[in-house]
């Protein structure tokens, strides 16, 4: 499909302006040197080719097949490729799953057509495909009509014109695209699919992707971890960061997977560089294809503007980025180099006296990006029109001089500047915002791989998971596993796997309570155990610190009480026993299954105000203990992790175990787990202990393919 050696264009027209004429003009204007055959039965010959009246009567079999036919010939013209042998079809035409129910059907009985015939579609609805390096325009897009130049850029879009768009505003930059693919539909071949062979291209050091959508969670996933093993940076962007993806659930985890956060989270985990917009998304590709890796995130600026320092500065600790103090042998020679009326501490503002003495910016950049304590530098700099010869060969020569990575950020730069510096292989960025943000790029993805490149397997010892997951399978006379599980029932499952678990008993009567609490012989906590009640502390199903027998007799009549006042249909199976749990703060670990990514693991901060502060995030499961690490150091409150207002500093380490082995506990529960909470989880002293769960098994309601 991507390299094609011979190409058939079904349904091609001799009106070469027109959609259906458009590919055999680019084909024969930017000199594919394969076999072009065009097919349709009106014409003897287009453009001087031999025009074939239908597939049967191709002289040989094409690689690949563009098909301009309306919707309802689609179905019989893969048929007949499958008939002559043809594997791979690009299908521009509409009319399918685009267009409500009908389209849906028309749409599915393509693809039962494709399968059954052994014919892959990159489509149907899409603009197609191009490979500039071997001239390959299997499409109608506009990009195609101006210079496509080939670049190590490998570009896949799910967007038909804003992907065309994209394409135009990376040309415009000067960013070569060896490949611009639309997926259009994804009826058959995805994103991931088409992107995974584009990155194997040895031409290509970059993946850029438009993402409406994913269809393809695990091949996202796949796609993503290849990437990583070949050190190829996977740079996407997808919209609808604001789209629904809350419904309601028994447990907190459920209803605050939000299907972007899900997917940021996963872009993290398998360090896929994530870019807010189109124009971000060019910055970001222009720093890889042009910069190297840094070592660090400590930012260097020079400026000719003390304002734009300022700006850059603030915005790098905004990224995360951090603005060092230069050594003072660093400052003590920038003082010699800078004018008295700059600035020679970081940011480093040269003035515009540069332009008489050009060794003022040479020397100013280079003495700072020598000091120890920098990793990476921005240069600012802005119009200077008059002097784009002596600035070039000035970065020039400080891109064969400095052994540290450096982007030129040169506002409204002419565009021979530009071309002068991609000549010299430097990546200039449009602003200072943007410069930051690009230089941010690059050290987190550079980290990501050093830490991906570190990690050791990460196994963490999981006592039962294996035969605890296959026990909820329903069996004939016996419980239904399906929906709440029993909370004794989960935490021995848990327990079995590894999971630290407080102690609990059922009482289902006043005088098991009480007998409960004489077993423990200390304070308790009472817990309403009903499978319709999964939000206890909602439905005044909780009480705590219980010292004695009459408290705990007191707590158990209310707590019925409340719990039939809460849902009067509600089955009560009795009260949970529990010895009271300490911990200096409180968590919630959970589990959701994702229609998209599987399941996924949820860290969160606050017990039961886990909603209101919604300080969570997520993993896709299973992981080991250094990702857990990653995790915690996401949360924005992780502060109170090292010990706050007298409280010592907690044991991150055992959290980190406790989240892994949760985590393989789902993984080994994937047939069977639809959400588990657990909440709270307290960590303090004398270790971390989950103190209430609630686990939901699949039910016949529920789908287990994820």
């Amino acid at each position: 499909m991507l390299a094609p050696r011979s190409i058939a264009i079904l349904g091609a027209s001799a009106q070469l302006s027109k959609i259906n004429g458009r590919p055999l003009k680019f084909l024969l204007e930017k000199g594919y040197a394969g076999t072009i055959y065009p097919v349709n039965p009106k014409y003897p010959q287009i453009a001087g080719l031999t025009c074939y009246p239908n597939v049967e009567a191709l002289p040989t079999i094409p690689d690949l097949a563009v098909v301009v036919v309306p919707a309802n010939d689609v179905c019989p013209v893969i048929e007949a490729l499958g008939r002559k042998g043809v594997r791979a079809a690009v299908v521009f035409s509409s009319g399918f799953g685009e267009m409500g129910a009908a389209g849906k059907e028309r749409e599915a009985a393509l693809l039962a057509m494709a399968r059954a015939n052994g014919v892959r579609i990159c489509g149907p609805n899409c603009l197609g495909l191009i490979n500039a390096f071997d001239k390959v325009y299997a499409t109608f897009s506009q990009y195609a009509d101006g210079d496509t130049a080939p670049g190590p850029v490998g570009f896949v879009t799910q967007s038909g014109a804003f992907g065309t768009a994209i394409a135009a505003l990376a040309r415009r930059r000067g960013l070569g695209l060896g490949y611009f693919v639309n997926t259009g539909n994804e009826m058959d071949v995805g994103f991931a699919d088409i992107m995974s062979r584009v990155v194997d291209d040895p031409r290509i050091k970059v993946a850029a992707g438009y993402l409406e959508g994913i269809k393809d969670g695990p091949g996202l996933v796949e796609l993503a971890d290849h990437c990583r093993r070949i050190d190829k940076p996977l740079v996407l962007t997808k919209v609808g960061r604001l789209g629904a993806g809350v419904r309601a659930a028994a447990s907190h985890t459920g209803s605050l997977a939000v299907e972007d956060d899900l997917f940021d989270a996963v872009a993290r985990q398998y360090g896929i560089v994530r870019a807010r917009n189109e124009e971000q998304m060019l910055d970001i590709l222009e720093a890889f294809v042009y910069t190297a890796p840094p070592a660090g995130g400590r930012l260097g600026i020079v400026t000719q503007s003390g304002g734009a320092g300022v700006m850059m500065a603030d915005r790098a600790e905004e990224v995360g980025l951090t603005v060092p103090r230069l050594s003072a042998q660093t400052e003590a020679e920038l003082c010699k180099i800078v004018p008295g009326f700059g600035a020679s501490a970081n940011p480093v503002d040269v003035t515009g006296q540069f332009v008489a003495e050009p060794a003022i910016l040479r020397n100013s950049v280079l003495t700072l990006l020598a000091d120890p304590g920098i990793d990476i530098g921005i240069v600012w700099l802005q119009l200077m029109a008059a002097h784009v010869d002596l600035l070039v060969t000035l970065f020039t020569d400080l891109k064969k001089s400095s052994t540290k990575p450096f982007i030129v950020c040169w506002v409204a730069a002419p565009q021979e500047a530009v071309e002068g510096l991609h000549r010299a292989g430097i990546a200039v960025l449009r602003g200072a915002e943007p410069a930051v943000d690009a230089a941010a790029a690059l050290v987190r993805h550079a980290a990501a791989r050093r830490a991906w490149l570190a990690a050791k397997p990460d196994a963490v010892p999981i006592a039962d998971t294996g035969s605890v997951a296959k026990r909820p399978a329903p069996r004939a006379g016996g419980p239904p596993w399906a929906g709440v599980v029993p909370t004794l029932q989960a935490v021995q499952w848990l327990a079995a796997a590894g999971v630290p678990m407080a102690d609990v008993e059922l009482a289902e009567s006043e005088d098991g309570a009480v007998s409960a609490w004489q077993r423990f012989g200390g304070p308790v906590a009472l817990k309403i155990e009903s499978p319709a009640i999964t939000h206890k502390t909602e439905a005044g199903g909780v009480r705590l610190n219980l010292k004695d027998e009459a408290a705990v007799r007191q707590a158990y009549r209310e707590i019925i009480q409340s719990a039939r006042k809460y849902d009067p249909q509600a089955t009560l199976t009795g009260v949970m026993v529990q010895p009271m749990a300490t911990g200096d703060i409180e968590l919630v670990v959970g589990v959701k299954r994702d229609p998209t990514f599987g399941m996924m693991v949820m860290l969160g901060m606050g017990g039961i105000l886990v909603e209101v502060l919604r300080d969570v995030v997520w993993r896709q499961a299973p992981f080991g203990v250094d990702e857990a690490r990653r995790m915690l150091d996401e949360l924005r409150m992780r502060a109170v992790f090292d010990g706050v207002r007298g409280r010592p500093p907690v044991d991150k380490h055992i959290l980190a175990v406790l989240l892994s082995r949760v985590a393989y506990f789902a993984d080994a529960m994937k047939e069977h787990l639809l959400e588990l909470d657990l909440n709270p989880v307290l960590i303090g002293e004398k270790g971390v202990v989950a103190v209430d769960c609630v686990m939901v098994l699949m039910g016949q309601r529920h789908s287990a393919v994820v």
